[in-house]
């Protein structure tokens, strides 16, 4: 039977197609992922709470994997530099980005971002879920409780300052809403991660904190700062003798620090599944289950979609808390 050009032309496209389809699926079977080192973007400095995170994740990878999990540690604006780096990475696996609160609050904060967090990446996986604490250095801040501490507050505007990973930051936002709901004030002094932040706390060099229970837990238990509360309605598990806000009277108070993975946009879907399969099986290891109850965190628990629909929902929610509370870029 005769052809038209036409006809022909759409023939051997679609042949074309299929042999492409083809050879992907079987370079996919050959080639299985991972075959070689992984990068993952981790955007702040070390020694903070997404370090906290990704290290213990980094070295699971490695055992379950046989292949390297490298940490890429990319600072500063919040996080939104590391955040510019992996979205313009190659959607082929071998770039992660390990993001988190901090990215949904930047569309609030910063107006000029070349890159969109939901439009130029796709969510795969919650990692980590960790409450927030407020934290004080013993030695400047002489309050127990947080009704003591709340009092010399409203008796001493402006004379305290908390540290942050930066404007925009969890750290930030918590501190505004805190200073919202609790009618203070207190000065904003921003860092270029929660690591350098909290060697200054530690150091005295400013005040307090409202840190993730992951990169202060250590700090906590080793006397060298102070815990007065915990955000939620309930205490946490790794720290019973931490009251939570509910209980001091701030019952709106919920904040958490929350750790996701994420790849660049154009990631095929059998990709995205198996990188999504990985990380599921790895919250399985007891290790990582240690070191997650160790810093008061609960591992993922949301597919993929769920996942999604959280950072829709958190990017929403964090945009009113910027336009409530005033909040801007130092």
């Amino acid at each position: 039977m005769n052809h038209s050009p036409l006809q022909r032309r759409g023939v051997l496209r679609g042949a074309a197609a299929a042999g492409l389809a083809l050879a992907t699926g079987r370079v996919l079977a050959a080639d299985p992922w991972p075959n070689r080192p992984v990068n993952l973007v981790v955007p702040f400095p070390a020694g903070g709470g997404t370090d906290a995170f990704a290290r213990p994740f980094a070295a699971q990878f490695a055992k379950s994997t046989g292949k390297m999990l490298i940490i890429d540690n990319r600072g500063g604006a919040g996080g939104t530099v590391g955040a510019s780096f992996a979205a313009k990475a190659q959607p082929d696996g071998y770039t992660l980005f390990m993001g988190g609160t901090h990215h949904v609050i930047a569309p609030a904060m910063y107006p000029k971002l070349d890159y969109d967090i939901e439009k130029d990446f796709i969510p795969l996986a919650l990692l980590a879920n960790v409450p927030q604490v407020v934290v004080v250095n013993p030695r400047t801040v002489q309050a127990n409780t947080m009704p003591q501490f709340l009092d010399f507050l409203r008796r001493n505007p402006a004379k305290l300052n908390y540290a942050s990973a930066g404007a925009g930051t969890s750290h930030h936002l918590a501190g505004e809403l805190f200073k919202l709901q609790t009618n203070t004030f207190i000065t904003h002094i921003p860092y270029r991660g929660a690591g350098p932040a909290l060697q200054d706390l530690i150091g005295g060099n400013v005040d307090m904190m409202f840190d993730g229970l992951g990169s202060s837990a250590a700090h906590i238990k080793g006397g060298r700062i102070k815990a007065l509360m915990v955000a939620g309605a309930r205490r946490n598990p790794a720290f019973p003798d931490v009251p939570c806000a509910a209980e001091v009277g701030l019952p709106d108070y919920t904040v958490t620090t929350w750790y996701g993975l994420w790849a660049p946009k154009g990631t095929p879907p059998e990709l995205q599944a198996r990188i999504v399969e990985e990380t599921q099986r790895l919250g399985t290891a007891e290790e990582l289950k240690a070191v997650w109850a160790k810093n008061g965190a609960d591992y993922g628990g949301l597919t993929q979609p769920q996942f999604a629909a959280m950072v829709h929902s958190e990017v929403r929610r964090w945009a009113k808390v910027v336009k409530d509370s005033g909040a801007k870029l130092d």
